[in-house]
């Protein structure tokens, strides 16, 4: 329908076009075309009729298309008409698909390259599985062969007819491993692609799916289907992503790494039982019953870099609409109670998104819940399809779908309309998704937005951040690596944690109006393409110096080579503070020819104060330090942070009593707080808080001991 309707368009115009330059000559011609001479009608109403005629069709067929964007939002280079038939018995999808690629580049290639992203879970000795331990993902006992994945490329021809199917290999372009087939060469032999030039490609292909295992698979009738078809790498040009010379990016699939696409549309039908129900990435547009007990389900998706799907006879429908937007809930019937949680967090973050980076160009979202054996395929993000988690029971107090349901949300700005590199850039991704979820939770659901259970609560900033002041070693590697080059263990704390942390700190640093500003900029300016880290900052440093001048030094570079290509440590201590009586002068004194003794007696109640602060980390960042004296007096002193030590001395009437560094938390990247504050007054208070609370707990577990006894 999109084809007819663009081809009106044209029409249209040409119509309108060569009236008001030719007006009779070249509407005879499109009149001839259609054969509407042979109709007695006098020229001139023959003319207006069709332009009316075209112009009803134009509407009508408007009214009916169901496409997305009547203008496309995206340059569009990699387009696929897929059709899959699903069989629950062999977990396996048989596909056909036209893949429509543009050269967008001024390079001539001869080769293509795509990800066959199921054969990382073939065996245990792909790159995916080595990084994972080498071990069997599953319980040796229900291990079968309906566990492992795979994908068969089994045909590849050019439009022309032109066979290539024997002109592929598998590379392994980042690690060498023989045994990982996920990147996939495609030699174009003669049919070399120039510059500018689309080429169409008709591929078949059978996908295996394993046993629900990182974003995609099976579990008893369930179904996340994810990355399971041949995807097209992304050929970077000259001035795409800071590249000097074109190149193919087609990584490998790794243990931690997640996707990098180019934009496309996507056609897409599926033919699967007739109990199952489907959600997709994109827009439902229609259902065809077959005579053998299946169906064909028909979805469409504009300017996407991906697409998923999900099916379960189990999933109970919930719809919704909101801000514009068709909310679909599949959910499992045992959390159908929850579906509330679900939708109205879905909604609180909408809002937000909308309201502080741009409005959600895309007409639907669909949250799957998967179920408590497919719990692996949880909390993943695809354009338009998130998968969220809860479990039965789940208490209010604890807002894990609340939490899981925002985050993947927010991914689909930062993934899915800020392509990056998450191959290489994963914290571009990552880490200000995760910025944004502190955001929205603690705004919508308060001081203890994550947790209130049980006496204990946590906000969702506090769980970000203490997943990087707490790490066993914050400063273990810096955040700008591939996502599989990371340390241990060190992957999560440095792409979520950390950059979610820093990014608070940047809020807090240059004020909320500035940081909304900021990151509005930068969606605005590279939705739809791949920025980089380079972009970000350049944004970043625009606008700070816009709306603040030199006030935090020619530009921003000192902070982010600090917390985002450093291993730097922030932690600055009070080291001590004193009070001196000031005291008159005293002792003997010559006066003319007379020698007297003076006693040195205390000047009323006057006193020099001293502060001492230290920086004990390697971070240099600029801080600000508030005194109190005795009579309730608060003084705010300000310190760049540049040198190790400061002191700070006071002439007053009254003691000095506390000092606390960063009274107002804007300093996020501290990780040690209790080194924060130092006081001269004794209060037992804090200490009796703690231990009611150890005594609440230990209430608690003695009541669960007594009810098992």
């Amino acid at each position: 329908m999109q084809f007819i309707n663009v081809n009106v368009n044209i029409f249209l115009n040409r119509i309108y076009s060569t009236v008001y330059l030719t007006q009779r000559y070249y509407i005879w011609k499109y009149m001839r075309r259609l054969n509407l001479f042979t109709m007695k009608i006098p020229f001139n109403k023959l003319a207006a009729m069709l332009v009316c005629t075209l112009w009803c069709m134009q509407i009508a067929w408007a009214q009916t298309d169901n496409t997305t964007n009547k203008v496309p939002l995206s340059d569009r280079i990699a387009n696929y008409d897929i059709s899959a038939t699903y069989n629950p018995d062999t977990k396996i999808i048989d596909g056909q698909m036209t893949l429509s690629w543009k050269n967008t580049s001024n390079d001539t290639l001869y080769e293509m390259q795509f990800h066959t992203y199921l054969n990382a879970f073939k065996n245990t000795q792909t790159t995916f599985m080595k990084e994972r331990g080498g071990n069997m993902p599953w319980d040796k006992k229900t291990v079968s062969d309906l566990n492992w994945g795979w994908i068969d490329v089994l045909s590849i021809k050019t439009k022309n007819g032109l066979d290539l199917t024997d002109n592929t290999t598998y590379i392994q372009p980042d690690d060498k491993n023989e045994n990982d087939q996920t990147v996939l060469r495609l030699r174009m032999g003669a049919d070399t692609i120039f510059p500018g030039e689309t080429v169409v490609l008709e591929m078949t292909f059978k996908s295996k799916l394993p046993k629900v295992i990182a974003r995609s698979g099976w579990a008893d009738d369930y179904v996340l289907v994810a990355q399971w078809f041949p995807k097209v790498g992304v050929y970077e040009h000259s001035g795409i992503r800071n590249v000097w010379a074109g190149k193919w990016n087609c990584h490998q699939y790794h243990s931690n790494s997640e996707f990098y696409a180019d934009y496309g549309v996507y056609n897409v039908d599926i033919t699967l039982p007739e109990d199952y129900i489907t959600g997709a990435t994109g827009l439902f547009e229609k259902e065809r019953a077959n005579t053998n007990g299946t169906k064909t389900v028909y979805y469409k998706a504009e300017d996407v870099i991906d697409f998923a799907w999900t099916a379960s006879p189990r999933f109970r429908v919930i719809e919704d609409k909101h801000a514009g937007i068709l909310i679909r809930l599949l959910v499992q019937p045992e959390h159908a109670y929850q579906a509330d949680r679900y939708i109205g967090s879905l909604k609180i973050a909408i809002d937000y998104f909308n309201k502080y980076l741009g409005v959600f160009p895309y007409p639907s979202m669909t949250v799957v819940d998967p179920p408590i054996r497919g719990q692996a395929s949880g909390g993943m993000e695809y354009p338009m399809l998130i998968t969220a988690g809860t479990m039965w029971g789940m208490p209010e107090g604890i807002k894990m779908a609340e939490m899981v349901t925002i985050h993947e949300y927010g991914h689909n700005y930062f993934m899915a309309l800020l392509a990056t590199n998450e191959f290489e850039e994963a914290w571009m991704d990552e880490g200000m998704n995760s910025y944004y979820e502190t955001r929205i939770m603690d705004e919508n659901y308060g001081d203890a937005s994550f947790v209130d259970f049980m006496g204990f609560r946590m906000s969702d900033y506090d769980m970000q951040r203490g997943g990087y002041v707490y790490s066993s070693n914050p400063r273990i590697a810096e955040s700008t690596r591939n996502s599989w080059q990371f340390p241990a263990g060190s992957y999560g704390m440095l792409n979520y944690n950390k950059p979610a942390t820093w990014l608070n700190a940047l809020d807090r640093m240059i004020g909320r109006e500035t940081m909304d500003e900021l990151m509005k900029t930068y969606y605005d300016r590279f939705k739809f393409k791949h920025p980089t880290a380079k972009d970000f900052i350049a944004v970043a440093n625009e606008v700070v110096t816009k709306k603040h001048g030199d006030r935090f030094g020619k530009n921003l570079d000192w902070f982010f080579d600090q917390v985002l290509m450093g291993t730097h440590v922030c932690d600055y201590a009070v080291k001590q503070v004193y009070n001196r009586p000031l005291t008159q002068p005293g002792g003997m004194y010559d006066k003319k020819d007379t020698r007297i003794f003076v006693s040195p007696e205390q000047v009323g109640t006057k006193f020099k104060a001293t502060v001492e602060i230290q920086r004990v980390g390697d971070m240099q960042m600029p801080i600000e330090i508030m005194v109190i004296f005795e009579n309730g007096e608060e003084r705010l002193e300000k310190w760049d942070g540049l040198g190790t030590e400061l002191k700070l001395e006071f002439e007053t009437e009254t003691k000095l009593v506390s000092v606390i560094i960063d009274p107002d938390n804007k300093l996020t990247m501290d990780i040690n707080r209790s080194n924060n504050s130092f006081t001269l007054q004794q209060d037992h208070r804090a200490i009796w808080k703690y231990g009611v609370e150890f005594l609440f707990w230990l209430q608690n577990l003695l009541l669960v001991i007594v009810s098992f006894a």
